[in-house]
């Protein structure tokens, strides 16, 4: 309220933890910032410094990648080789529903390898942040289900004939400039999910802080992440948490090689599903490194597939299609998916002269949207504006590598 410019906000933030009330701030619908949410400068305009990245990485130490209004974890523009980049795009400003949301500065991979740009520049990185989701509905129902989907806000979209069609009420977003078909660009998601010591607000929050949380796209799959120097194939048992805290880092974690070490990273990665959803169809390593010029690059690596085959080694791509669902029920044939996708992975691309960042994602075989069980229900067509079907996903936190 009473400054636009998030450093005010990070001040205030400051002098309340040096009164000794810790806070932190979560940053919301970075899709939707035209570019504003991770720039490379601050808010005068000059390029990041160490005290910036500092201050910002000490108050947002978490930021949300999936929610009601889409996803903000990349955009097939900026990731034109990730095939699963294309997922519940929201792709308007927020505050203006018309007019199209820059990608560039507006999506959290994209900020995790720009902090290690600005890392290796100032020595300090503001983008070392976890991930999260969150609901973001405003009717009180967590709509997260997408064959149980209640809308966003109620008065707007609370039945099944005005979230498809547009409808009277909706048309009180006038005032807005909205389109008539906004509803079908919102989603049902997401869930934030923390790794804590125990169920207290205290451990909840020391693990916000630790960047100790992964993000779903509304499914309760469970994602864990470890790396170290000397995990084995034997260490994905069931204390595989046990091991990976005594042997490494978790997942918001940072990697540093041993002097003299020129070995890969090794990754223990872990996915269990939803028991009332589908099962999983994949398990991913998503790698962002900074090259000796100073250049960006990103990496998809599937590192599980369901049905027990190892990914094609020149490719790194599980060879088990995804397969839509039944389009006239919505039904999904199970026996395409895992109950659980575990990995131990060693980077095959390493130098430990490189700065790098590793997060898994793990996708659900394809399931209905929301918008699909609508019509079924109704029995009307499927909008032409939405897609059929989706694939859900969770995504961890980070694990950043720099050498000592």
């Amino acid at each position: 309220v009473d400054s636009q410019n998030p450093e005010d906000l990070w001040a205030w933030m400051e002098e309340a933890r040096g009164v000794g009330d810790d806070v932190l701030a979560i940053p919301h619908n970075q899709n939707g910032s035209n570019g504003l949410m991770y720039e490379t400068t601050d808010a005068s305009g000059k390029p990041i410094d160490r005290l910036y990245a500092e201050v910002r990485l000490r108050n947002e130490p978490v930021s949300e990648v999936m929610q009601i209004k889409g996803q903000s974890e990349t955009h097939p523009l900026l990731s034109p080789e990730d095939e699963w980049a294309d997922f519940e795009v929201f792709d308007r400003i927020l505050g203006r529903p018309v007019d199209i949301s820059q990608p560039s500065g507006s999506y959290a991979r994209q900020a995790l390898s720009r902090g290690l740009a600005v890392a290796e520049r100032v020595g300090a990185n503001p983008y070392q942040f976890g991930m999260i989701g969150s609901s973001d509905g405003h009717n009180a129902s967590s709509p997260v289900e997408e064959d149980n989907y209640t809308g966003k806000i109620g008065f707007l979209d609370g039945t099944p004939e005005a979230r498809l069609n547009g409808s009277v009420q909706f048309a009180s977003m006038d005032s807005l400039d909205a389109p008539n078909n906004m509803p079908l660009l919102w989603g049902a998601a997401g869930l934030a999910g923390i790794w804590a010591r125990e169920n207290t607000r205290e451990a909840l929050f020391d693990a916000l802080r630790a960047r100790e949380t992964f993000a779903t796209s509304g499914p309760r799959i469970r994602v864990r992440l470890y790396a170290g120097w000397d995990f084995e194939q034997r260490d994905l048992g069931n204390d595989l948490a046990e091991v990976g805290e005594r042997g490494g880092v978790p997942m918001g974690g940072e990697l540093a090689a041993p002097a003299g070490n020129t070995a890969a990273p090794r990754l223990l990665a872990r996915a269990l599903q939803d028991p009332r959803e589908a099962p999983l169809e994949r398990l991913q390593v998503v790698k962002g490194w900074l090259d000796a010029d100073g250049e960006t690059h990103e990496a998809i690596f599937d590192i599980a597939c369901a049905g027990g085959a190892a990914p094609e080694p020149a490719s790194a791509r599980c060879q088990n299609p995804s397969h839509p669902p039944n389009p006239r029920d919505c039904s999904y044939d199970a026996s395409l998916g895992a109950p659980q996708l575990s990995a131990l992975w060693e980077d095959p691309h390493f130098d430990p002269a490189q700065r790098a960042y590793y997060y898994v994602r793990v996708l659900q075989i394809p399931t209905c949207r929301w918008s699909s069980w609508d019509a079924l229900r109704l029995g009307v067509p499927l909008p032409e504006d939405a897609p059929a079907w989706i694939q859900e996903r969770a995504v961890s936190s980070p694990i950043w590598y720099a050498q000592r």
